[in-house]
């Protein structure tokens, strides 16, 4: 509840609808409940005295009432409806706006299908527990304490039955919402679930149909599908068992109210019309109860749809700027003082261990080490995509936590190891790097990658259309766009993380080429190819976490095994695969 109520804070300007929803729901219900009053005059009066008058007259009024209950049920209809929809939008934002704020830890916390049902099915839950709840919540007390308040003023005999029948509802409902407070947590969970494999495999669409795994990808999407099925008709199985338990007693009631009733009427104490009114509220009190009770229900899955939401509004960001953070990076110098890391607090092994190096502004460093030796985990602690979990590292002379993230993270391009574009042209893309570059910027840009041989065969240019990630380009295209990219921030600390493995040699080449021009840049540059970091100062081998050996690319063939087993397995033949074993 604690998660529900923290939500309803996202309400803002919506307040105000809400209110009136709620006044507009119990002035409807007051009219409503003037009509069962009427209809016993009618009877009473009317129909017992043949008065055709008071039977017109009585029947104008009653429809009255329904018209006015039908004007303020559509106008609240009109309110709950902004209302609802205007939270839903609030909570997405809020949502959405959190996810840009985590850190590369924070996002390892949920699963990518996880965090989709939650910014979408989570919150039409919440919609719907306000559109579709709402209404009942006012509406039901406020028929049940004028529909009882009303019955005691007509007979407080036969009002008795009501005290009969409320305890019965109350435990029933009690055992229902218990039970049923779990399951919806694991309908949730297995909305994930089935998420997860349709996004996995409309992602990998392509492996899918290039290893004939089409027949296996239905097999698990069928499993998933299953579960939520299974899960689904057991929880809703559940949830209608209050239906069948509210008719039986509310029928049950109108048997007693109905037997009582009408020895009262023999004895002459209880008039036909009063008698037929009474059974009216008594069908408005049973079926404001029975709202009550499916109020419950929404809000028992609401619970568990608000904590989710919750969980991605409240999880702490692991990485923030400081207070009075430095907005300026003097230079692309970077040294690692001791520098330890692993992804999880409670990882038995460090990821990164006691690394020691020092990088002088404007240098180009080439990163070698075999597959598992952290080369990328290295990088991202530049950026601060993660924190060292021990020692320091300094961009610039300054420890990176000094620093505003925004500016370090503008001061360092990198270009991942996996090439990531968006939906839309390449110069969409390509502004990325510098919103405000113009058309003559971008081509130098992708001509220093080499994306310029491509994009002028293009009919389109610059205006080409990528297609959903990038779809429309090759893989080594989609390097040198994402290369160029950002090349156009301009940064002092340039990495790029194994991101020509698909560019030919002639065409890699040529791109380091341009980048020995780029002056007061410090380039850093992870690949698995060593003729990409022979001409470099400097060259880092890195081995199960570990600095193995620094040096330029004379020193390491020289005196160093590991480089030297990369070398001749790359040069001069090696392993069968050409790559040997470079652990």
């Amino acid at each position: 509840m604690k998660d529900l109520k923290r939500l309803f804070g996202y309400m803002g300007p919506y307040k105000r609808d809400m209110a009136l929803g709620m006044l507009l729901v119990v002035v409807e219900s007051a009219f409503e409940m003037v009509i069962p009053i009427l209809m016993s005059d009618i009877i009473d009066e009317g129909v017992a005295n043949q008065d055709m008058h008071c039977i017109l007259t009585t029947g104008v009024k009653m429809a009255v009432c329904a018209v006015l209950a039908l004007i303020t049920g559509l106008l609240y209809a009109r309110y709950a409806a902004r209302a609802s929809y205007g939270f839903g939008a609030r909570i997405r934002q809020a949502e959405y706006a959190k996810l840009q704020t985590y850190a590369f830890g924070n996002i390892d916390h949920f699963e990518t299908s996880s965090l989709v049902t939650r910014m979408t099915t989570d919150v039409t839950v919440l919609q719907n527990a306000i559109n579709g709840g709402f209404r009942p919540m006012v509406r039901g007390p406020s028929m049940l304490v004028l529909g009882i308040g009303l019955s005691f003023w007509m007979s407080p005999d036969l009002a008795v039955v009501f005290f009969i029948c409320m305890p019965i509802l109350a435990l029933v409902l009690f055992f229902v919402v218990r039970h049923i407070a779990p399951m919806y947590i694991k309908l949730q969970q297995a909305m994930d679930h089935l998420n997860n494999v349709v996004q996995e495999c409309l992602t990998a669409i392509r492996a899918v149909k290039a290893f004939v795994r089409g027949e296996y990808e239905e097999e698990k999407f069928s499993q998933v599908n299953t579960e939520l099925m299974n899960v689904s008709r057991s929880t809703f199985r559940t949830a209608v068992l209050n239906l069948p338990a509210f008719q039986l007693t509310m029928y049950a009631a109108c048997v007693l109210i109905m037997w009582m009733g009408g020895n009262m009427i023999l004895q002459g104490s209880l008039t036909v019309g009063r008698l037929t009114s009474f059974l009216s509220y008594v069908m408005q009190v049973m079926n404001s109860l029975m709202m009550i009770s499916n109020v419950f229900l929404l809000m028992t899955r609401s619970l568990a749809s608000a904590h989710r939401v919750a969980e991605v509004l409240d999880e702490k960001v692991e990485l923030a700027s400081p207070e009075h953070a430095v907005t300026e990076i003097p230079d692309g110098g970077i040294r690692f003082e001791n520098v330890s890391f692993k992804y999880h607090p409670d990882a038995a092994e460090y990821a990164l261990a006691n690394v020691n190096l020092t990088i002088r502004p404007g240098q180009t460093v080439g990163i070698l080490g075999g597959t598992g030796s952290a080369k990328s985990t290295l990088v991202q602690l530049i950026p601060r995509l993660y924190d060292a979990t021990e020692g320091r590292v300094l961009v610039g002379g300054r420890n990176v936590r000094e620093y505003d993230l925004t500016a370090l993270r503008d001061a360092v391009g990198i270009v991942l190891q996996k090439n990531v574009l968006f939906s839309g042209t390449v110069r969409d893309n390509l502004k990325w790097g510098d919103p405000d570059a113009d058309d003559d910027t971008l081509w130098a840009a992708c001509r220093a990658a080499c994306a310029d041989e491509f994009l002028e065969r293009m009919p389109a240019g610059l205006d080409t259309d990528l297609g959903q990630g990038g779809v429309n380009v090759s893989g080594g295209q989609k390097q040198r766009l994402c290369i160029a990219r950002t090349l156009l921030k301009k940064p002092k600390v340039l990495i790029f993380d194994d991101s020509t493995s698909a560019v030919d040699t002639a065409t890699e080449a040529k791109i380091r080429t341009a980048l020995r021009g780029l002056e007061n840049v410090t380039k850093i540059i992870i690949a698995q190819r060593i003729t990409s970091v022979m001409g470099t100062d400097m060259i880092v081998v890195l081995d199960d976490g570990h600095v193995h050996a620094v040096g330029t690319h004379s020193e390491l063939l020289a005196g160093d095994p590991i480089y030297q087993e990369i070398y001749h397995s790359q040069m001069k033949g090696g392993d069968a695969d050409g790559t040997g074993d470079h652990r």
